[in-house]
């Protein structure tokens, strides 16, 4: 193979969107992949020790992105994937016509690649609301996991 053969399309740090955590020590409040959505854990109960010698987990939780509901049943010494969450707070500096925001952090930095929420579904109206109010000091939280950016929540400033 000649150097001309290879070629890195892409390349990035190896971090992950996920770890690896044993199900036994996720705990209620936090967060896990559940049929490959990021979900809240609503609330865990465990059954005793079967036949086989594990105790079940059974986690349930909503999706943090849509808020549908789902249910898992782990063996508690198995493992599961958790999501890394970050949650970040955003200035919006324009809405255009199309739902498309273009927000601004506190170091100057803006991000344009993100729409109005879909869900829930009156969100979006009460944020275009404000914002058509001349209200200029409307913030909102972006949250991400699994390569996923959705705004969860909105204020007015001041």
């Amino acid at each position: 193979m000649s150097d001309g053969d290879y070629v890195i399309e892409s390349s990035d740090a190896g971090a992950s969107d996920t770890i690896p955590m044993e199900a036994g020590c996720v705990k209620k409040g936090g967060f896990m992949m559940i049929k490959g959505k990021p979900c809240k854990i609503l609330s865990i109960s465990v059954s005793k020790t079967g036949k086989h010698g594990h105790a079940k987990c059974n986690f349930l939780a909503t999706d943090i992105f849509t808020g549908k509901k789902l249910e898992d049943m782990i063996p508690s010494s198995h493992g599961t994937t958790v999501p890394i969450v970050v949650r970040t707070d955003w200035e919006i500096i324009d809405i255009d016509e199309d739902d498309c925001i273009t927000l601004m952090d506190e170091g100057g930095n803006q991000k344009t690649d993100l729409n109005l929420p879909l869900v829930p579904p009156t969100m979006a109206k009460e944020i275009r609301d404000a914002w058509n109010e001349g209200e200029n000091q409307v913030s909102c939280t972006v949250q991400s996991a699994v390569g996923i950016q959705q705004v969860v929540a909105w204020k007015k400033e001041g």
